[in-house]
């Protein structure tokens, strides 16, 4: 979803096949070094991310990804899947949430698993635009992800654009949305 006029960003938003993505996984992985390095994650972090998060998570169901180009430059990225029993993250929130919540969001949602965003194109709409264009259209009944627990420009993205937290983690915020999206979006 995207309102009109919101968006600052004037670059283009791609959607990328699985195949795009293992084919374009080494500039997803400089974007992801770039963005997250501020946040403690390491080479080998990055290197984890690229040669085992991706290859999995492409080939998971309802897999999206949605890439911000700046001409030839991938500046920007989000992507996600159906989350669902024996994944690592839905089990692990199965089994650190409270009852209530995995009984009223876990089961047919959708996990976003990354939003990154190269720090020089931050704060330019470009992360609403990526969180807007990867939930539109979802057929899920929500989306789920987890966040760190204190301020950062993600939470606050989050949080304007109508997500909830949902319980504390031992190290992250979980964080849910109903879908599809309605017209709580505002401005990144």
């Amino acid at each position: 979803m995207r309102v009109s006029g919101e968006n600052l960003w004037p670059g283009e938003l791609v959607t990328w096949s699985a195949g795009e993505v293992s084919a374009h996984a080494d500039r997803l992985a400089a974007v992801y070094r770039a963005a997250f390095a501020a946040y403690g994650e390491t080479d080998d972090d990055t290197a984890a991310f690229r040669h085992r998060s991706l290859p999995t998570h492409t080939g998971r169901d309802d897999f999206r990804c949605v890439v911000a180009l700046d001409g030839d430059d991938l500046v920007g990225f989000g992507y996600g899947y159906q989350g669902a029993p024996g994944q690592y993250w839905t089990d692990r929130v199965a089994d650190l949430a409270p009852p209530a919540v995995v009984r009223g969001w876990l089961g047919g949602h959708f996990e976003v698993v990354e939003l990154a965003v190269l720090p020089e194109c931050q704060g330019r709409g470009l992360g609403g635009a990526l969180h807007d264009a990867l939930l539109a259209g979802l057929p899920h009944p929500a989306a789920l992800l987890s966040t760190w627990q204190y301020d950062t420009p993600a939470r606050r993205l989050y949080l304007r654009r109508g997500w909830q937290p949902l319980a504390e983690l031992p190290d992250a915020t979980l964080m849910g949305t109903r879908l599809p999206l309605t017209g709580t979006a505002r401005p990144a």
